[in-house]
């Protein structure tokens, strides 16, 4: 009888293992894509995407380990206490313009990476997401803060732009709901189309430097930053990352999308297309490990005001903060080491934070005056202060 047990408990297991074995080899196959085919470049070796830019350099070097972070929040072993976040955010609204026309221009933050700006009469939205979290199967980090327009107070979306294909950037039921609606262009780079089509939904894809003319005398620019892709793990950077300019009459408009610091030289390279009136960058989810100022693909704020002083930005916005928690840092560090950041570099141009859904108007542009690079090291020398030192 104990024989008998004990050969069906190994016939279990070694079919057990059989089954993991077979798992192992053919899961990653089936979740892998192939979304783009084309030249080999200095960002693409025929099967993958790379950052061109000291990327193995960077991925080398001691850093908070985002995978492990992860890994403890989804099984409750987060070890020392982290950060107080609430568990909800009061959102009150202001009404949206239907259109705003001419050079006057009305920037709305919607929540994490969204962003409706509305002038010469469009209206562009930015990493479109009003799913409740962040993820596949509705398993993601959940939002804490209500999208600052409900999406049936949207007024009609005449352009997209995404960035790149992380669920917390690219949310493919969002994008179903606004294509349905309104029938906007949706612009990405390379590879995305793939991702973006699998709800039927189509887009325009490019490589880094590529242009597409919107209107006569508007062209949307997908430019290069500092990250990565994937949707399942085994298809990473399948697909192209990127930032984007849209060029307008009154003053470009720079949305940073999702990005580490890298060279920061694409910061430069998206300056030589024109002034920029409003710059979209991202100041959180940036803090895995106590004290970390930024991660290999993402930057935090004493990065960020490096991005807006090499911009030439009139106006910056710091996004990608407060809706999902994404990362180790308190929900208030981002806006808080922001002021702090701009107040040691005294740096031209006006960086800050909004509230979600209040209309804000973004001023004519005019040219910041010029400061010189703050030298990191000095920076942080003068963010060393028991208040900032007290920010998780």
């Amino acid at each position: 009888m104990i024989s008998r047990i004990a050969r069906r408990i190994g016939t279990t297991v070694l079919f057990a293992v059989i089954i993991l074995c077979l798992a192992l080899t053919i899961v990653p196959h089936f979740l892998d894509a192939i979304y783009y085919q084309g030249p080999v470049s200095a960002h693409y070796d025929g099967e993958r995407f790379r950052n061109p830019d000291r990327d193995d350099e960077i991925r080398l070097r001691p850093r908070g380990k985002r995978g492990n972070y992860i890994w403890r929040r989804l099984t409750g072993q987060t070890g020392e206490a982290p950060p107080a976040w609430p568990d909800q955010v009061r959102v009150v609204p202001k009404p949206v313009p239907a259109r705003v026309m001419g050079n006057a221009m009305v920037a709305t933050w919607v929540g994490h990476a969204t962003v409706l700006v509305q002038t010469q009469g469009l209206n562009i939205l930015t990493d479109p997401i009003w799913s409740s979290r962040a993820g596949p199967f509705d398993i993601g980090p959940a939002r804490v803060a209500a999208p600052g327009i409900a999406f049936d107070k949207l007024p009609k979306i005449d352009l997209v732009l995404v960035s790149h294909n992380h669920f917390d950037h690219m949310d493919l039921t969002t994008l179903k709901r606004l294509w349905d609606r309104d029938r906007p262009l949706i612009v990405s780079s390379l590879g995305n189309d793939a991702v973006i089509g699998q709800v039927g939904v189509p887009s325009r894809t490019l490589d880094w430097g590529g242009r597409l003319t919107v209107k006569p005398g508007i062209e949307v620019i997908v430019n290069r930053n500092h990250h990565w892709s994937t949707r399942w793990l085994s298809d990473q950077n399948r697909a192209l990352w990127s930032s984007f300019v849209v060029r307008l009459p009154g003053g470009n408009l720079f949305f940073t999308g999702d990005t580490g610091a890298g060279d920061l030289r694409w910061a430069d390279e998206a300056a030589v297309y024109g002034p920029t009136r409003l710059a979209l960058i991202p100041i959180g989810a940036f803090r895995f490990s106590p004290g970390q100022m930024g991660d290999w693909s993402h930057i935090g704020p004493v990065d960020a005001v490096d991005v807006a002083r090499r911009l030439g930005a009139s106006r910056s916005i710091g996004m990608h903060w407060g809706t999902f928690r994404l990362s180790n840092e308190a929900y208030d560090t981002p806006p808080r080491l922001l002021a702090a950041a701009m107040a040691c570099t005294r740096q031209g141009g006006r960086f800050d934070t909004v509230g979600f859904g209040q209309p804000t108007a973004i001023a004519p542009y005019a040219s910041p005056a010029g400061t010189p690079p703050m030298p990191r090291a000095a920076l942080l020398a003068c963010l060393d202060t028991p208040s900032i030192r007290a920010m998780r």
